[in-house]
């Protein structure tokens, strides 16, 4: 069994025991339900690629990226230099992530936050909005078709914005763009989680124009950028590059010198 059908065999469990301790209903009580989203596509620049700055303590293929992690301290750099977005990885079990970061962060959020997480079920997405997130990812690869648009109109009747992930061109046909027209391409293969950046280029070249593209994860170097510059992205998703950086503001406003488009 690879490490996705564990992630997502775990993930069915504590779903199925979550529904029965919430209902959808409850989520509407709590702080941030109510709350307006921040839409993403107002903090893209025109002139420069946008980050989207990850807070990620763990990961499958490279166990604990930070040992020295204070989130909220973390968050507060990447509001103050003006990332796009923040990432948040909630999942607790594989990623040492959690759903209290997300709220603890929207208490103080000058940005949209991203709830990263493998979400498969219309709870999670309440749940996600109650905490505070703006935005949440959608993996196709584990998704039918029927699932994204379902999770997906979920989302935005609530008011979040939706990322839709994908890292094959075989989750192409799932995908309804009108729906989802902002696409997350994941250069990590998540059944092996191999890199490659030129997996970004492959699946660019068939989205619609319209389409908001998001390169997510083994983006380390100027030179991946500057590759990644030749492709039709507007937006890169770092985290282990941040994450495992000894100063993190120097490595953030070394990565926004190196995504500036120059004219």
């Amino acid at each position: 069994m690879n490490i996705l059908n564990q992630i997502l065999d775990y993930k069915k469990e504590e779903v199925k025991k979550f529904k029965q301790k919430y209902s959808l209903s409850s989520f509407k009580e709590m702080e941030f339900f109510e709350k307006p989203a921040i839409e993403l596509r107002d903090f893209i620049p025109k002139d420069s690629l946008g980050i989207i700055a990850e807070i990620k303590k763990a990961s499958p293929s490279k166990g604990i990226i930070r040992k020295d992690f204070n989130y909220m301290k973390i968050a507060e750099i990447y509001f103050k230099e003006e990332v796009s977005a923040v990432s948040i990885l909630t999942e607790e079990k594989f990623f040492k992530g959690s759903k209290e970061y997300l709220k603890d962060i929207a208490g103080i959020k000058q940005r949209p936050l991203l709830r990263k997480d493998f979400i498969i079920d219309e709870h999670q997405v309440y749940e996600a909005k109650a905490f505070g997130a703006d935005i949440i990812l959608l993996i196709s690869e584990v998704l039918s078709e029927s699932q994204i648009a379902e999770l997906t109109c979920a989302a935005k009747e609530i008011g979040l914005g939706v990322v839709l992930e994908l890292h094959s061109e075989k989750e192409l046909d799932k995908i309804n763009f009108g729906l989802n027209n902002i696409i997350g391409v994941n250069n990590r293969n998540l059944e092996d989680f191999s890199v490659n950046l030129r997996t970004t280029k492959i699946i660019t070249e068939k989205l619609p124009d319209e389409v908001l593209i998001i390169s997510e994860s083994g983006i380390n170097k100027k030179v991946d950028i500057d590759f990644l510059k030749t492709t039709k992205i507007k937006a890169i998703l770092v985290g282990g590059h941040l994450m495992s950086s000894k100063d993190i503001r120097e490595s953030l406003k070394q990565l926004k010198e190196w995504c500036v488009i120059e004219s």
